[in-house]
């Protein structure tokens, strides 16, 4: 079979989605082991801390975006990102949709009040930078209002940057065939059923449209102040190590020595006795 260009189109073609497949089976089998994955994100927890303390000392704000089609793992890395450190500082914001008084604003105006204050980390789980992905390839907002928020975005992370917010934003890059494993394994896992939405499913399909989407979004955002980052997702632990390190290394935080703490004497008895009033025990099956 040949092309209208009289090139071999079957083989060669074939021959490249062989390569790529080969290249996925083996980037499956070198996935990280549990026990490396959890040694490496231990060290790099330490670290997180370390950054929570500097930033509450000098009053540091940052902002990071994570984005990505469904399924790319964003939840996955967001929650190691924050489970050893606190919520007060690290803060996540995960917009629901817009409401309708919402739908009347100012598209930006919603977003802005989650911005960090002095002190604070703040992580948002998709952002503004949903009229360009979803709400664009779903019709929720049209050609026209998408193409304005993509003129508009870089003024709007200029005034952001300047009044000294860090701002990093984070791309996590997931193959189609991983997508789908992964969509498929929220269907049958009942503990999972609820990360899938109508929305995901209608959203599934139209691949090429959120390439074509993301592509125009790289296109117009990808700013020297405040760019994107691609991260490869396939392998959720090695995604996770990959992202947190870099982002560590995009923080300007002073690493310092942990203090030496001492537990103090517990105070003696003095006459205590134990209360008289019957505690309701939760039953001990385990």
């Amino acid at each position: 079979m040949t092309d209208k260009r009289g090139g071999s189109k079957a083989k060669g073609s074939g021959e490249a989605g062989k390569a790529r497949r080969s290249a996925r089976a083996d980037a499956r089998a070198a996935k990280l082991g549990r026990k490396e994955y959890e040694k490496e994100l231990e060290r790099l927890h330490a670290r997180l801390v370390q950054v929570q303390g500097w930033v509450q000392r000098t009053g540091a704000k940052i902002c990071i975006v994570f984005e990505g089609r469904d399924g790319a793992g964003k939840g996955g890395t967001i929650k190691a990102i924050t489970e050893r450190v606190s919520p007060r500082v690290f803060r996540v914001a995960a917009l629901p949709a817009p409401t309708e008084r919402e739908k009347t604003q100012m598209y930006a105006q919603r977003y802005i009040p989650h911005l960090p204050a002095a002190g604070e980390v703040v992580i948002f789980d998709r952002s503004w930078y949903n009229r360009a992905g979803v709400e664009r390839v779903m019709g929720f907002c049209t050609d026209a209002q998408a193409k304005e928020f993509l003129m508009a975005v870089p003024l709007v992370e200029r005034a952001v940057v300047e009044s000294g917010v860090l701002l990093l934003k984070y791309w996590l890059e997931v193959s189609p065939e991983e997508q789908t494993r992964r969509l498929q394994e929220r269907i049958d896992d009942p503990r999972k059923t609820w990360k899938l939405s109508p929305m995901d499913l209608k959203s599934y399909s139209r691949w090429y449209d959120y390439s074509r989407a993301r592509d125009e979004m790289f296109a117009a955002t990808d700013l020297d102040y405040a760019p994107w980052y691609v991260a490869r997702s396939d392998d959720k632990r090695r995604a996770r190590l990959n992202i947190i390190t870099h982002l560590l290394s995009k923080i300007p935080y002073e690493r310092t020595k942990p203090q030496k703490i001492k537990l103090p004497k517990r105070q003696k008895r003095s006459g205590y006795g134990e209360p008289e009033h019957p505690l309701r025990y939760v039953q001990e099956r385990f």
